[in-house]
């Protein structure tokens, strides 16, 4: 009783400062004049005014006695405040499902913003374990991603193998995004799809800010079933067990994204409304670069080396596995994606732009495909596209467009260029691996940051250096590199934090460059 009628008075305070705006509109058309406080904020509006505390207070007292009539004894639901580290009530393995909405970032500084009504409270929140970004706090984003990577850690724990965590990601740094995707994947979940949502209603800082994100991520990660994980140790670091892996990934991932849904033709006999064909949404995770840089990731994370090369493993995906609008699937799921795609007006792809090398290489094997693009092309056919794609990172050493089509395709007689076969592909990405680690041990060499530089030389040589077990190499080059680089790129910070973590745990090797 006591703390219900602290809360109702502390709601009703909310509503007897200047904070409670007027709807006029509201006003105007002889409705309630009052709008109450923006939440989140210590927004003041330029038209308020302040209730009756009395009569608020009466009024949030008699709604909540209302509801707490209306509560039934139940033993199927469970609130509970806690640390989100260390919830101990509950049992290893015993939820089916988790969503959860954390704090991202330096978005908002919740304990501090709750510090009037925590100081009226007398309840003050202990925000030494709050996840957030804040330089008052001391809190950098390595210390937010180690404390959302604890709290993963748990969810982790509490999860039944096999089922799936839900994630809503709001924040427009790429750097925080790459945090809360390094602890999802540190926790050992898997991240198989991410989409945009539309909740329609704004904040207050979608509403008002011009450079906010409007919309937020949906990430869905799931926990590999027990029996996986045990054949996966016996295999680890094989290509069976590489292919294990692609097999129980692409029997999580969604298989037909539909857009548009048409109608039911019972509706349209009736003539109640048109049926309008369905869009197909391509499945990013099925795509071949994305499986190949998950596979490396499922090893990175569980301290095995990666059995196989990118030409190795693209070449091994179209042998095992069906192929459609560039995405692959199991036999028995290509079945239902057929059905499906006769039934549709499209396959809406999704847009790639070229900001590095490797996303340079992934927008010419689209663009050349004959399926999905537009088939074999000269230099002269592509370079216009490509300029106009071509978003170059500041820092980022591009090679010119002719040097990457040699590099990783092949040319016909009439100078169009094409994709190469698998065993073709296989020889040139030796090759060109090759020049990357040249490249590489050059930047082992030199001395003080490097400011302009290949990062897919630096991916290939933090994969050789991981391969040997040469971790120091990791960390010594990575300490060179601009900071807003590497918490910004997922592959080189995976690299990085899981070499660090094991450079603590084995002695330091000698140098193998």
């Amino acid at each position: 009783m006591k703390w219900m009628l602290l809360g109702g008075a502390k709601s009703a305070l909310s509503y007897a400062t200047r904070m409670v705006k007027i709807n006029v509109q509201r006003l105007l058309r002889g409705g309630g004049q009052f709008m109450g406080a923006v939440g989140g904020t210590l927004y003041v509006p330029s038209l308020h005014a302040e209730q009756n505390y009395m009569a608020s207070l009466k009024n949030r007292l008699l709604r909540l006695t209302k509801i707490y009539r209306s509560l039934k004894p139940s033993n199927l639901a469970c609130i509970n405040t806690a640390s989100a580290t260390d919830i101990e009530h509950l049992a290893t393995g015993s939820v089916d499902y988790i969503f959860i909405d954390p704090p991202f970032g330096g978005n908002l500084m919740y304990s501090e913003l709750n510090f009037l009504w925590e100081a009226w409270l007398r309840v003050l929140t202990n925000n030494e374990p709050e996840a957030v970004v804040n330089k008052v706090q001391r809190k950098g984003l390595p210390e937010y991603q180690a404390l959302m990577e604890a709290c993963f850690r748990e969810f982790y724990r509490l999860l039944k193998p096999g089922r799936w965590m839900t994630v809503e990601f709001h924040n427009s740094q790429n750097r925080v995004w790459n945090a809360i995707q390094e602890a999802l994947l540190r926790a050992g979940f898997v991240v198989a799809d991410v989409r945009t949502f539309d909740k329609q209603q704004g904040t207050f800082n979608q509403v008002t800010a011009t450079g906010s994100v409007k919309q937020d991520l949906i990430i869905s990660a799931y926990k590999p079933r027990t029996g996986f994980e045990r054949r996966f140790l016996a295999q680890a670091g094989s290509e069976e067990g590489a292919w294990a892996f692609i097999r129980q990934h692409l029997e999580q991932l969604p298989v037909v994204v539909e857009r548009g849904v048409g109608i039911l033709p019972t509706q349209v006999q009736a003539g109640k409304m048109s049926a309008s064909p369905a869009v197909l949404e391509a499945v990013a995770e099925r795509q071949a670069y994305l499986l190949y840089d998950r596979m490396v990731a499922f090893h990175i994370q569980r301290g095995f080396s990666v059995p196989l090369s990118a030409a190795e493993f693209y070449a091994g995906l179209k042998q095992r596995f069906p192929e459609r609008d560039g995405m692959y699937f199991l036999p028995h799921q290509v079945v239902e994606y057929d059905r499906r795609r006769l039934r549709a007006e499209r396959v809406e792809q999704l847009a790639l732009f070229v900001t590095d090398e490797k996303s340079a290489i992934q927008w010419l094997r689209r663009e050349l495909d004959p399926e999905v693009g537009n088939g074999p092309q000269t230099f002269q056919d592509l370079q216009p596209r490509f300029l106009r794609e071509m978003h170059q990172a500041r820092h980022e050493k591009l090679p010119e467009l002719r040097d990457i089509l040699e590099e990783n395709f092949l040319q016909d007689e009439t100078e169009h260029w094409y994709v190469p076969d698998p065993e073709r592909g296989e020889d040139l990405e030796k090759l060109r691996e090759r020049s990357l680690l040249r490249e590489f041990q050059e930047y082992t060499q030199s001395k003080g940051r490097l400011r302009v530089f290949r990062t897919e030389a630096v991916r290939a040589g933090f994969k050789r250096a991981w391969a040997e077990r040469d971790y120091q190499t990791i960390i010594r080059v990575a300490q060179r590199l601009p900071e807003s680089v590497l918490q910004e790129d997922s592959s080189l910070l995976m690299y990085y934090d899981n070499a660090l973590m094991r450079a603590e745990q084995e002695p330091v090797q000698g140098r193998l460059w």
